[in-house]
């Protein structure tokens, strides 16, 4: 009887697993076996894997029965990764390689496709399957020669980019390398010279004409990572404030790179050698995107969705009240706790989805309504209330930041004041974020909109005087329990934005305003100027 095991990953949503990929061969019927719960996808590598070995210098074991069992046993998996691993396991255990012995595979993880000559092929995932491989004290790790750069992305992790087969037995026996042809990169590639990735960085808040009092609150929702809702009449700058958002926020952190970018590897949205996303992401589905493309989901593999993609960034859902009502009642989930559960059949995975939720909506169908007067609008009252019943709900309860985005009465005069950068802005936002990180040092959490409203009461709370004045809008109806909780912590980012120790009755006013859907109760004159 002959053995040898190899190591492989497999990933549940954004977590990786160690997987023993246990191959015997031995005497019996011939066949080949795999099993430990393996998807449709995992079943044809038995083919692939044959033909890899025969085509690629070794000789498949034709003449014995061949088992593989992928463990622990009870945990799905899925995709053609795992190629690799069950290569060189069936290599090591077959006496007919005597120069690969089943020792040489140990301290080793194997990710790759296998193609019919024995070459590799790139797969989604490689970075969270090599941060796992690190959790679990494995530090030398074989991936296509491609995604080497992502790899080595983990501290302390030895990899080696491999294009073939051949290769990998190679390094494994510490013989010469032979040559191999180049891996072919992925099969997704761009039809256009210019799909407009970089259409943002250009934009500043210096280019946008007054909005004041709506610059102010989207630097506190920056600040704090707090759930935005801009409504006005079309026209009016709601998208322009919005897609200037990530300009004012600071550059990852390493943990949090880390972080995206893995998710990003996981969706196969990771481009070639681009190395850690420092940049916070951005994305801005259309209102006819599916649930699975917004929160994830899919069918076979569970993907993450774009709100797991803009994790640390900027989730911007324009015409909220057009998407689906699936697509708005899934929203609780991330717009509640941070992450996003997809279930599908037996499969369950959890993703982050910490992101600036910022949600734009006209204020009837046609998006001219204003005023009491109406302004040119033309839809009936009963069209406006079917329109406006998608605005109310648990949902919008969520929100941290209601703001109404008002018609501009002229341009910017040239004589007037020099309005403020983005890059003004985001050392501001930069400072309280740091007032924030130094608060939470020793919590789970980084900002005020994710400390949970028992830790806030217990450990931080308001000024009595601004604590009762939250408590008096609850008492008389205007907020809810969830919503004391969210203007406290609003309270507490418009104090770290204006440098306060501790919120008093003037950040509670201020937070009270920023979270009032009443348009009759706008921000105090010097909101606006108390950051500065």
């Amino acid at each position: 009887m002959a053995f040898a095991t190899a190591r492989s990953l497999a990933l549940k949503g954004a977590d990786g697993h160690v997987i023993d990929v246990q191959v015997d061969v031995s005497p019996g019927l011939v066949s080949t076996t795999i099993i430990g719960r393996v998807d449709k996808s995992l079943s044809e590598s038995r083919d692939r894997v044959r033909m890899a070995i025969n085509n690629g210098g070794g000789r498949w074991p034709a003449t014995k029965r061949v088992t593989i069992l992928l463990a622990p046993a009870d945990l799905p998996k899925g995709g053609t990764h795992y190629d690799l691993a069950i290569a060189m396991a069936v290599l090591a255990a077959d006496k007919q390689h005597e120069e690969l012995q089943p020792e040489h595979l140990v301290g080793w993880a194997f990710v790759g496709e296998l193609s019919v000559s024995g070459g590799l092929r790139p797969v989604p995932g490689v970075l969270p399957m090599v941060i796992a491989a690190a959790a679990h004290g494995i530090t030398r790790v074989f991936v296509p020669e491609p995604q080497a750069a992502e790899a080595a992305l983990v501290p302390g992790m030895t990899v080696f980019g491999v294009r073939s087969l051949a290769q990998v037995s190679a390094v494994l026996r510490d013989v010469e390398v032979p040559e191999a042809d180049p891996v072919v990169a992925p099969s997704a590639s761009p039809l256009a010279t210019w799909r407009g990735e970089d259409r943002l960085d250009d934009l500043d808040l210096r280019d946008l004409d007054g909005l004041e009092d709506v610059r102010y609150a989207v630097e506190v929702a920056a600040a704090g990572g707090h759930p935005t809702m801009l409504i006005g009449p079309r026209g009016t700058g709601k998208t322009s404030i919005a897609e200037r958002i990530p300009s004012i926020l600071p550059d990852l952190t390493t943990e949090q790179a880390l972080e995206v970018t893995a998710l990003h590897s996981v969706a196969g949205c990771l481009p070639e050698g681009g190395g850690l996303l420092r940049r916070p992401p951005w994305f801005a589905p259309h209102h006819s995107a599916t649930a699975a493309s917004v929160l994830g989901g899919g069918t076979g593999r569970v993907r993450p969705g774009q709100v797991s993609l803009a994790h640390h960034g900027v989730l911007f859902l324009d015409e909220f009240p057009h998407f689906r009502t699936d697509v708005i009642e899934a929203m609780r989930q991330p717009l509640e706790s941070g992450e996003v559960t997809i279930a599908r059949g037996e499969e369950s995975a959890t993703y982050p989805a910490r992101s600036l939720v910022v949600l734009a909506a006209n204020p009837c169908p046609c998006g001219n309504f204003h005023g009491r007067s109406g302004g040119s609008c033309e839809c009936s009252e009963v069209q406006r209330q079917h329109y406006r019943r998608k605005l109310t709900g648990p949902i919008l309860d969520r929100v941290d930041i209601w703001m109404e985005v008002r018609p501009q009465a002229r341009a910017r005069s040239t004589f007037g004041p020099e309005v403020e950068s983005s890059e003004d802005v985001r050392a501001r936002v930069a400072e309280a974020r740091q007032r924030q990180a130094l608060r939470y040092r020793h919590c789970p959490w980084l900002l005020n909109a994710s400390c949970p409203g028992p830790a806030l009461a217990e450990h931080w709370p308001l000024e009595p005087e601004a604590q009762h004045r939250i408590d008096q809008e609850l008492t008389a109806g205007t907020l809810t329990r969830r919503g004391v909780t969210r203007a406290q912590r609003l309270a507490w980012t418009v104090a770290d934005c204006a440098g306060v120790a501790r919120p008093g009755d003037r950040e509670a006013e201020i937070a009270l305003a920023l979270r009032s859907v009443d348009p009759a109760r706008v921000l105090p004159a010097a909101a606006v100027r108390v950051a500065s």
